[in-house]
């Protein structure tokens, strides 16, 4: 069914428009008249009007009729549209421009129209026949060849020129004119482009490629007087292109009407896979001097002279080079050239070109999902020129060629260089120019194309620093530009404002305002309403380069607007006089020869879909010096960077951005600046999904469910439902599948979308997958033929369509198998034969049948199970009368069993406390000493894990990230505007109090504000810590703080937040220095002995623990031995083993916590992570010469009710010494977790392991379950853990408050003193007061946090409920370490208080020997502690998005925004101050007014 589209899709403001319309066939042609467009597909004709609603509709082709259009022609001028087709020998029929199923006239038996498969052309031409009139005639070109009939109907080819009126002569469609001579011209080898006549000048041309000579020619013909005149007048020339490679066909070409006749052409080299494999050239028509034609131009008349010349032509520019063009259209802007392009791979691409052909960056107007090939002809809107026509397959769109509407700010507009697109003064918007009537309108700069909007130059005018701006635009009038330069809020200028007409202004002032260090400037530039902000950092130019490499000195000088003479490579100050250039055209020739430099490889994934890809990995040498991977796209346009993941010397791990689709290049940054190296990531389709097969599954799952579609190698998993498993898309030779989940994992019967999972998008498969009962097999049979043994198994009917694919049959026979192959599979029965030899007699006994992950066992019926059937009655009732004897005699024996089980439990008991005991007496500390590489976390993550502990998007928004949308990272005019205000310490005192004072006003609001100040205000530490000691004194000045006690306690306020996160920044350096050490090497040796006893994988208790509430007491009988497994990894595809990795494990370990602890001992023995997760492994047991596989669950696994007990090694016998191999499961896409059974949602309930379900159930069999167990008897255990890691706690808590070099660090000298100091002041003479400030500032704010949360310090570190449990007993001992009060403990106390009860003195008096060695060191002086928050800024310049925390915190602003000003006014803040609030306020309320909501 036909489906109409038509619609405005809106990017952001309206920006785009796309009407669209979907045909039941291909496009074959459509043409655009003043009032229609016509499109043509395989059977029907369509009348549209200009915005795509359907007029009318013309059948022109069925399976009893055959036809094809060829000739599409809307004549204007007659009111008519001129159509030809295939059938009927060629026919053309004259149609009602405005009603085609009208036909004005019709004619068969002409032999013009071109095949399907066959090149043509065909357009209007005036012909200059006298002063009084011209005549109209229909110029019309097919493929070469000579006449000939085929299949009875005469073929004509070649260029003819036809009547379009029945009043010329010869009558319509007629090629014979007045004189009745031949008209017609004839090429050899020929392939038809393009066409079109320039009417001014009464000239045709026509553009073709000739295959036998592979050239590309251009035809010129004078259209005037008659036919046999305009063909004998032929010239020919030669179109030649290109210099960097060949491109000898050419594709598609426009003219460009209002110049003097530029003409476009797009070429190939016929190279597909080469990124620059077409090219768009630019050739200038009316200066080509055509020569005679060649002798294989046959003219009727003749026009072959005696002097044939064909001269070659060169382009004037080649202005755009791309993988696949396809079309091309243009249009004249002002001096402005702007074209549209088609690609093969369904893109639309606009690209401006300067007065020099010099071009922008090509920028996407439409993007289809698919790899539709954009149709060879494009038209604009004949009404409104805004909008272009394009096709694609079986689709028309309608596309708005200017996207204006999204440039909410003058900045955004002017930068987006479009010269289509300007500011309007009275409307305040960016739009067209004829849609901004009696106003001013700015647009881009007319004479280049320049990728700034402002740029600043620096230059010395005697003892005076000249700062000078330049605006890169234009308008329709002068306007006035108004200029500030503020040093903070002192102007830095000798006059407060600079008045001028745009473009330029200027501001001097003194050179000792010029600091050694630089000074910070703010530069706003208002013209018509719009204020443009600029942040720079002033330098002095000849010292700008000190303490850089020689690389860096180039880029550094140009940047800071400084002059660089390359001739001896100084940086001085710029000339008065010099121009603007940028860094690139500059800085080319300064890099260095250094052989070191970072090379790329390799690329995997080199192909994408447009999403992009996660988890690539570049292979190559010297990666270690690579800091971010920079993208390329058109033109060395589109350029994208994104940070490395992982890194190391020959590898590094990223992100691929999304994109469009196009080949980028891809290279690699260092710390300079500098791009190294060149590969290309293709950019294709994003996946397309047609078909499931078949579309049912089974309800156990793992049915093989096939994959219909294009680019599914870019599918990372497959999602079924809600379901938060993914699925693995496996792929073998272009063919793609999935195994289905079991029916239980989902919550309702279905049926149940497929999608496919892209990155972070999705695509839905059609049609839905159903759940059905498992298949059901019954019985077999089998009979003989000759060797072989035809099998026949019965089944119930059932709606799964199964196929052979689906089910694998074994034959069993005593110990020998037999595959059996699967011939038919019917709706009731399986047919399967086994093959033989003469030689032996096959006897079935059983039957092995599997689908998916499910194993049926059938048996052939026989009378001998009838005969076994009655003797089993007969045994049951023998049973029964022997059971009554049995029961008198088993009550006898109860009262003596009941006594002995008494006696055995007392000796249990006193067996389990004695162990206890021994194991007190003889724990050893033999865990890990040392390691070799510590995972830290990067320290932009480590932040954000401090500031905002509960994650979410608002923290996500806070780093600089890939797939962060650009403009949201980009630091706007309303953003400096903000940022700015807050540079002001008296604004930002009162918008602190303000915010606070309100009741509505939450705790959590106060830690979300001061975390968005300390990202906003990282760039300037010495800022935030100036902000951070005025909140404080405040703070301790509040009626409500009258106990100073209680200060500091909790995180009731923005500057205890504050205070949290500034020490996490001042002390990440000591942190990975001196503490992250110990702290890993502790956790590290209390995860050793935790697995160094029995751990109930269902419940995570451990018999060795910290903590009380997860210790492991309830367990039947800890009888469990040590094992020492050899085990070998596969390598190579081949079943190669590495050599044996010796593994201590416990018989009573689960197969998931064996594999975990391969993983843990390979890790600690080399340093570094097996290549495969947990989950991506299984393990084999070598026994008697084959591998059995040891699972989690199989059908050995003991069930009590329905509850089911995990395979443990004692359960599979594993004995010491055994050899385990490792192996992969399966390959899967990066991301995508294969399943587990702790995946399941109610795995504590359905599975147990060393605790017993609470469940009512016979244990004979089982009689130690039924023992008595006492908690009290364990607790020697968690003593015995508190010994084996006591060393590493010691060793972590004196990192901590050790002082390395007898210095503390910086920032905690520097508090403490200011803490001392704010006693002081208060007169507050208690010693225990600054003792608590000092403990509730540093160790209960910071270390407690780092304590209770190494995942916060450390990348793939898993806290596990357990482990956290004893990280809190370790995190109080160390707080009451820094408590003043002495506890007294009693045989009732908590445990976690008695195991470090003995240690808590001691440490104590470590903590006050810190303390007074802090206070009695040397003072840091405010300069030092100055430089060390700029270094500390300085290191994480560009690793927070500064942007959106301060869009945030004007939330905030905006919320409470009378209160602040009230604060403000109590302050008596300057008029300045809250002027510049409201501009701020207006500026953000200006961006919603524009918005679309």
């Amino acid at each position: 069914m036909r489906t109409v589209l038509l619609g405005v899709f809106i990017f952001l403001k309206g920006a785009i428009c796309t009407s669209v319309y979907n045909f039941n066939g291909v496009i074959r042609h459509f043409a655009v008249g003043n009032s229609k467009v016509f499109v043509a597909t395989d059977s029907q004709l369509h009348q549209m009007r200009h915005d795509l609603v359907e007029e009318k509709i013309k059948d022109i082709s069925n399976t009893t009729h055959q036809n094809a259009l060829s000739i599409l022609l809307p004549f204007e001028r007659n009111g008519t549209l001129v159509t030809c087709g295939t059938s009927e020998c060629g026919y053309c029929e004259v149609l009602d421009i405005n009603d085609i199923t009208q036909t004005i006239y019709r004619e068969t038996s002409l032999p013009f129209g071109a095949r399907v498969d066959e090149s043509s052309f065909a357009f209007l031409v005036d012909v200059f026949t006298s002063n009084t009139r011209n005549d109209i005639y229909m110029l019309v070109g097919r493929e070469d060849g000579d006449d000939q009939i085929n299949n009875g109907c005469i073929i004509e080819s070649g260029v003819t020129l036809r009547n379009t009126l029945r009043s010329q002569n010869g009558d319509i469609f007629s090629k014979i004119g007045a004189t009745a001579a031949e008209a017609s011209i004839k090429i050899s080898g020929v392939k038809w482009v393009h066409g079109f006549q320039v009417s001014s000048q009464f000239e045709s041309y026509l553009f073709a490629n000739i295959i036998p000579g592979r050239k590309v020619v251009l035809l010129k013909m004078e259209n005037r007087v008659n036919k046999p005149r305009i063909t004998k007048s032929l010239k020919v020339a030669t179109l030649r292109c290109c210099k960097d490679l060949p491109r000898q066909k050419l594709v598609a070409s426009t003219l460009l009407p209002e110049s003097s006749l530029l003409w476009m052409g797009i070429f190939t080299a016929e190279l597909p896979d080469h990124p620059e494999n077409t090219v768009l050239a630019i050739y200038n028509i009316t200066a080509i001097s055509p020569g005679n034609p060649t002798e294989e131009f046959n003219c009727q008349p003749s026009c072959v002279p005696k002097n044939p010349s064909s001269p070659v032509v060169d382009p004037l520019a080649v202005v755009f080079k791309h993988n696949s063009m396809t079309s091309v259209v243009a249009q004249m802007n002002g001096s402005w050239i702007v074209l549209y392009i088609g690609t093969a791979n369904g893109q639309l691409l606009k690209l401006v070109l300067d007065t020099d052909y010099r071009s922008s960056c090509a920028k996407v107007l439409y993007r289809s999902d698919d790899d539709r090939m954009v149709f060879p002809k494009m038209y604009f809107d004949p009404v409104d020129s805004s909008y272009i026509y394009i096709a694609l397959g079986n689709q028309i769109n309608r596309v708005a060629v200017t996207q204006c509407g999204m440039f909410d700010t003058l900045r955004a507009c002017i930068g987006s260089m479009d010269p289509l697109c300007g500011w309007c003064g009275v409307t305040n918007r960016c739009c067209m120019q004829k849609k901004c009537q009696n106003s001013t309108w700015i647009s881009i700069s007319k004479d280049s194309i320049q990728k700034e909007l402002i740029s600043f130059q620096v230059s010395m005018l005697s003892v005076e620093i000249n700062l000078s701006l330049q605006l890169h635009l234009d308008a329709t009038e002068g306007l006035l530009l108004t200029c500030t330069f503020k040093a903070g809020i002192v102007d830095l200028c000798k006059r407060s404002s600079t008045v001028t007409r745009i473009p330029k202004c200027s501001c001097n002032f003194p050179e000792e305002h010029l600091p050694s260090d630089g000074l910070k400037v703010i530069v706003t530039a208002t013209i018509s309403n719009q204020t443009l902000t600029e942040s720079l950092t002033l330098k002095s130019c000849p010292h700008i380069t000190e303490n850089m490499h020689s690389d860096e000195h180039c880029a550094a000088c140009v940047s800071a607007g400084c002059y660089w003479q390359s001739d001896n490579k100084t940086c001085t100050w710029t000339p008065v006089s010099a121009s603007y250039l940028h860094i690139q055209d500059i800085c080319k020739e300064t890099s260095s020869d250094r052989n070191y430099m970072p090379e790329i490889l390799s690329v995997w994934p080199n192909e994408v879909s447009f999403h992009g890809k996660n988890n690539a990995v570049i292979k190559g040498k010297n990666l270690e010096l690579v800091v971010k991977i920079r993208f390329q796209g058109f033109m060395d346009c589109n350029l994208k960077e994104t940070p490395v993941l992982v890194r190391s010397n020959d590898t590094l791990k990223f992100h691929i951005p999304n994109g469009n689709k196009e080949i980028m290049r891809v290279c690699v940054v260092t710390a300079d600046g500098r791009c190294h190296s060149n590969a290309t990531i293709r950019y294709n389709s994003q996946p397309t999904c047609t078909e499931l097969q078949p579309g049912s599954t089974w309800s156990s799952g793992e049915r093989k469910i096939r994959v219909l579609g294009s680019n599914l190698e870019f599918v990372d998993a497959v999602s079924i439902h809600t379901s938060s498993k993914e699925i693995i898309l496996n792929s073998d030779n272009k063919s793609f599948w999935f195994h289905t989940h079991n029916q239980g994992e989902f919550r309702d019967a279905g049926p149940f979308i497929v999608s496919l999972i892209v990155v972070n998008s999705t695509v839905v498969c059609p049609g839905k997958i159903s759940y059905h009962p498992d298949p059901v097999f019954t019985s077999f049979s089998t009979s003989k033929e000759v060797n072989e043994v035809l099998v026949t198994i019965q089944k119930k009917e059932d709606i799964l369509n199964i196929v052979k694919e689906d089910l694998k049959v074994w034959a069993l026979e005593e110990d020998r198998t037999f595959d059996c192959i699967i011939e038919k599979v019917k709706s009731s029965a399986v047919i399967c034969k086994i093959s033989g030899n003469k030689d032996s007699e096959i006897n079935v006994d059983l039957l092995k049948i599997r689908f998916g992950n499910v194993t049926k066992i059938l048996t052939q019926e026989t009378l001998e199970y009838k005969y076994i059937l009655v003797a089993l009655i007969i045994l049951i009732v023998l049973g029964a009368i022997a059971g009554v004897f049995i029961h008198r005699k088993s009550q006898q024996q109860m009262n003596a069993q009941m006594n002995e089980h008494l006696e055995m439990l007392e000796n249990e008991i006193r067996s389990e406390i004695r162990q206890g005991f021994v194991d007190l007496q003889t724990e050893s500390s033999d865990l890990v000493e040392n390691v070799a590489a510590i995972p830290y976390l990067d320290y932009k993550h480590f932040a954000l894990k401090i500031f905002f502990p509960e994650g979410g998007p608002l923290a996500n928004q806070m780093i600089k990230e890939i797939g962060q949308d650009a403009v949201k990272s980009e630091m706007d005019e309303r953003c400096q505007a903000f940022s700015s205000l807050i540079q002001d310490q008296t604004f930002l005192t009162c918008f602190v109090h303000a915010l606070e004072e309100q009741k509505s006003f939450s705790l959590k609001d106060k830690c979300t504000v001061a975390s968005l100040l300390t990202v906003t205000l990282h760039s300037d530490l010495p800022y935030l810590t100036q902000l951070m000691e005025n909140l404080f004194q405040s703070l301790m000045d509040q009626p409500s703080n009258a106990q100073p006690k209680l200060m500091l306690r909790r995180t009731e306020s923005i500057v205890e937040k504050l205070l949290t996160n500034w020490m996490s920044i001042c002390l990440y350096g000591f942190l990975r220095e001196s503490v992250g050490q110990p702290l890993f090497l502790m956790i590290s040796a209390l995860n050793q002995q935790i697995c160094k006893g029995p751990v109930d994988a269902v419940t995570e208790k451990a018999l060795y623990t910290l903590n009380e509430d997860w210790l492991l007491w309830q367990a039947q009988g800890f009888n469990f031995s040590l094992l020492k497994l050899k085990v070998l990894f596969a390598v190579g595809t081949e079943g190669e083993v590495s050599e044996p990795l010796e593994v201590n494990v416990l018989t009573c370990d689960t197969i998931e916590q064996v594999k975990d602890k391969i993983l843990q001992t390979f890790q600690r023995k080399f340093g570094f992570r097996y290549t495969q997760q947990l989950r991506d492994i299984g393990i084999e047991y070598m026994k008697e010469g084959s591998y059995v596989p040891l699972e989690e669950i199989d059908g050995s696994s003991e069930v009590q009710g329905e509850v089911t007990m995990l395979n443990t090694l004692k359960h599979y016998q594993i004995p010491d010494g055994a050899s385990i191999k490792v192996i992969t499961k399966k390959v899967h896409a990066p991301l995508s977790p294969q399943t587990s059974l702790k995946d399941d949602q109610n795995f504590t309930t359905k599975y147990f392991h060393l605790i017993d379900p609470d469940i009512d159930t016979d244990q004979s069999e089982h009689p130690e379950r039924k023992k008595l167990k006492l908690k009290e008897i364990y607790l020697t255990k968690l003593l015995a853990t508190k010994v084996a890691v006591h060393t590493f706690v010691e060793t972590l808590f004196r990192s901590i408050w050790g002082m390395p070099n007898n210095r503390a660090p910086l920032a905690v000298k520097y508090f403490f003193d200011f803490l001392d100091s704010q006693a002081e002041k208060k007169k507050i003479m208690d010693p225990d007061v600054l003792h608590i400030w000092k403990t509730n500032s540093l160790p209960l704010r910071f270390w407690v946090n780092i304590l209770k949360n190494p995942d916060f310090v450390f990348s793939d570190l898993e806290k596990t409920p357990h482990l956290d449990g004893c990280l809190s007993v370790i995190a109080q001992a160390f707080m009451d370490s820094f408590s003043l009060t002495d506890h007294q403990l009693g045989k009732h106390a908590p445990t976690n208080k008695l195991l470090y009860a003995k240690d808590i003195p001691h440490y104590k008096q470590e903590v006050k020997m810190y303390y007074k060695l802090v206070k009695d060191q040397t003072p840091v002086s405010n300069q030092d502690f100055k430089v060390f928050l700029q270094e500390e800024s300085k290191k994480h310049e560009n690793e927070f998005n500064e942007p959106a925390a301060l869009r945030e915190l004007y939330k905030y602003m905006e919320r409470y925004f009378t209160e602040i000003e009230q604060h403000l006014e109590q302050k008596d803040a300057s008029c300045g101050l809250k002027e510049e609030m409201h501009r701020v306020k207006e500026l953000f309320q200006s961006v919603k007014r524009s918005a679309w909501i």
